[in-house]
């Protein structure tokens, strides 16, 4: 069912407050919203006529006023490698895609918190593909239980768990839609749903210096930067929001971060770019910037994509600068790149869709086929 054609509330993404509010409308005691929130987001159900605590009467009121729902799902890959990724479609013919990576028995599942990107990140592939728009609170979530659903973890798991942590790696700049973000986070923070806790959940952001505050006070999750330089006058070129935020301004706002300290440290990720940035000196610089800050470090291999200009950094020039940080004190591995043979990997999101679909596009163009709007389906 395309909710863009229905009366219909959708209840997925709305906060406790907002669920009261939906079933007092429809002359429901405020209780019942402790109930509905149990079914839809500890259980994991979408059919009220499932909910077996609320009787019967009230199942078929409230299938008359509400869906639950999920994104729709176009795609879902798994890689060689287990990981895997779901292309998900929304009620306006958007997509976003959400990756999975296992790790040992557990893992992170990455989020989008935007259609595009309103960045502009040189070697960010991602980046190339213009920003659509924000992604709203149920839309976020709405991956979350996308995902569950695939690895059939509901009702929440109370212990172990496959689908263990939460990055806010995927699509977009998070920050950039903080209001949606914030209020997606909360739902699957609460202890009475998903219940993934705020230790488990990092927001990764490429520097928006007046929302990391913010979101330091609000959420207190884990926050990792997407550095990638160590001078202005690089990462004006390669991260043009450093304009805006310089360095100096973004690692004051690392200092400040609540919470932050030797057991909760700061990431600071770091793409390795062949000859521009992967020098020894590089490595050495970045020691003495993040001086007083709770500090690990992700190492990234670059991946390429046709008609980038740079090219990943040679092994051993990635090995030594992890050496140098070693030696300093911190923690920096060489991320051992996951789901590259589906695009999963950092920075290439989306990338073979929207491919996909242009090539399609010109298709039709090259046919004479007039261009329709034929909305994916959303949430159902």
């Amino acid at each position: 069912m395309n909710i863009s054609n229905t009366h219909k509330r959708a209840l997925l993404g709305l906060d406790r407050t907002q669920l009261k509010a939906e079933l007092d409308a429809i002359g429901e005691k405020p209780f019942r919203a402790k109930q509905l929130w149990h079914w839809i987001y500890y259980q994991g159900v979408t059919d009220f006529s499932l909910m077996t605590t609320i009787a019967r009467p009230l199942q078929e009121k409230l299938a008359e006023h509400f869906i639950v729902g999920r994104p729709g799902l176009s795609r879902e890959q798994t890689s060689k490698d287990t990981s895997r990724k779901w292309l998900l479609n929304f009620d306006d013919g958007n997509e976003a895609e959400t990756v999975f990576i296992p790790d040992d028995g557990r893992g992170a599942l990455c989020l989008s918190s935007q259609v595009g990107c309103t960045l502009t990140c040189q070697f960010c592939h991602t980046g190339t593909q213009r920003l659509v728009r924000n992604l709203s609170a149920a839309e976020i979530v709405g991956q979350m239980m996308v995902a569950r659903d695939s690895y059939g973890e509901w009702p929440s798991p109370r212990g172990e768990r496959l689908l263990s942590n939460i990055v806010l790696m995927g699509m977009g700049e998070p920050l950039f839609n903080y209001d949606n973000v914030k209020k997606a986070l909360q739902i699957i923070m609460d202890g009475e749903g998903i219940s993934i806790s705020k230790r488990r959940i990092t927001l990764s952001t490429s520097g928006v210096v007046p929302m990391i505050r913010q979101c330091g006070a609000d959420l207190g999750v884990n926050l990792a930067i997407s550095l990638h330089a160590v001078s202005d006058e690089l990462r004006d070129v390669i991260m043009p929001i450093n304009k805006k935020y310089p360095l100096k301004e973004l690692l004051q706002a690392c200092r400040e971060y609540p919470g932050s300290n030797n057991a909760r440290r700061i990431t600071f990720e770091y793409v390795m770019l062949k000859g521009i940035n992967d020098s020894p000196s590089d490595a050495r610089e970045l020691v003495r910037l993040v001086k007083g800050v709770p500090a690990k470090f992700n190492l990234i291999p670059f991946n390429k994509w046709p008609g980038v200009e740079f090219d990943c950094s040679e092994a051993l020039a990635m090995k030594r600068f992890s050496e140098i940080l070693n030696d300093a004190g911190y923690s920096a591995p060489i991320r051992v790149p996951r789901g590259r043979d589906i695009l999963a990997a950092c920075g290439q999101l989306k990338s073979d869709s929207e491919r996909e679909k242009l090539s399609r596009l010109k298709a039709r163009r090259e046919q004479g086929i007039e261009d329709d709007h034929h909305p994916n389906q959303g949430y159902s």
